[in-house]
């Protein structure tokens, strides 16, 4: 099959023909890959930023988001069978520690991570497991929500954990409506009553702000310093960072999403004022069910540019110069 490989840091990947992944345990199940993501841990991972921490072995396959249709399962699966349309939460996990016990699988003690530190989705074929694969409701096709399985499911992760802090009257700074941040606002709009502004340096970016509903939208600014009850920074670099935490009131909370920068604030500063920081990672599996019912209801939509599986790099080049407006889906 063909699959979209990594073969040496800070060099662009190369599609390669390699063997099709087979199911060998009872609780495998075998996807062919309707849609992937393109998503800016990609390039991430390209530039090396990533290989110490996943520990992978190159050459491999990359893609973490992905959707498509049941090809074969192993002998004890019974929640999906040949001919589901999934789409599959990123992670692979145990279900036996005590993360999974407690729902919060996103930090399983034994999960694998396909497309990070393992083989991935950009691909005919992936190879995950029972626990990762999401059944779509009738109507959804994979390649209209692949980018929701990381995109989609981290902006919902964030959004989910900040609803308690954003009741009436609340305001929310969302910084980047791009890939990420364009589900955000969907996601704040859908599930509190908060003002919702934006920013963005872009022009077209602020314009889709502008199209998803959000109350304010503008240019990067002074004049929200010490406004936001929430910052959600779907950037988390090139000086994002600071501005968001600005952006926070006291006891405000700045959440971290987009990442690749550094959050540098004196500790006095934090205890005087009693903001918060808060990291963000993908969701639970729960999240991404959640955010399918979202998707299905129509109240999260994604914005897409589709590029053949071959055009890897064409679309790594326009998600690098910011030349994609939403998300890029590449199609095998």
């Amino acid at each position: 099959m063909k699959a979209v490989r990594v073969h040496a840091y800070g060099k662009r990947p190369t599609i390669d023909e390699v063997p099709e992944p087979a199911v060998t345990g009872p609780f495998d199940v075998l996807v062919e890959i309707g849609a992937a993501g393109l998503c800016r841990t990609d390039l991430h991972i390209v530039e090396g930023q990533w290989a110490e921490k996943s520990g992978v072995s190159l050459p491999y396959t990359i893609g973490h988001e992905n959707a498509g249709w049941v090809r074969e399962v192993g002998s004890a699966v019974t929640n999906v069978a040949a001919g589901d349309a999934v789409i599959l939460h990123p992670l692979a996990t145990c279900g036996l520690c005590r993360a999974c016990r407690g729902g919060d699988d996103v930090h399983c003690d034994n999960s694998r991570f396909p497309g990070i530190d393992g083989d991935g989705g950009l691909a005919e074929l992936l190879l995950t497991n029972a626990r990762a694969v999401v059944k779509l409701a009738p109507g959804l096709e994979p390649r209209a929500v692949a980018a929701l399985a990381d995109a989609g499911l981290t902006a919902y992760h964030a959004v989910r954990k900040a609803v308690p802090l954003l009741h009436p009257g609340t305001t929310c700074v969302v910084i980047g409506a791009g890939g990420l941040g364009h589900i955000g606002i969907q996601c704040l709009l859908a599930m509190t009553a908060t003002r919702v502004v934006v920013v963005d340096p872009s022009a077209r970016a602020r314009e889709l702000a502008r199209e998803l509903g959000a109350h304010e939208v503008t240019a990067p600014t002074d004049d929200l310093t010490d406004t936001a009850h929430v910052v959600l920074d779907f950037v988390g670099e090139q000086g994002a960072e600071a501005a968001g935490l600005a952006m926070t009131r006291r006891a405000g909370s700045y959440f971290v999403i987009g990442y690749g920068g550094s959050v540098n604030i004196p500790t006095i500063d934090l205890i005087s004022t009693e903001r918060n920081i808060v990291g963000n990672l993908v969701g639970s599996y729960l999240d991404l069910e959640e955010l399918m019912t979202l998707a299905a209801q129509g109240s999260v939509t994604l914005h897409t540019r589709e590029y053949p599986l071959g055009a890897i790099n064409e679309a790594m080049d326009d998600l690098e110069a910011g030349r994609l407006a939403g998300r890029g889906i590449l199609v095998p």
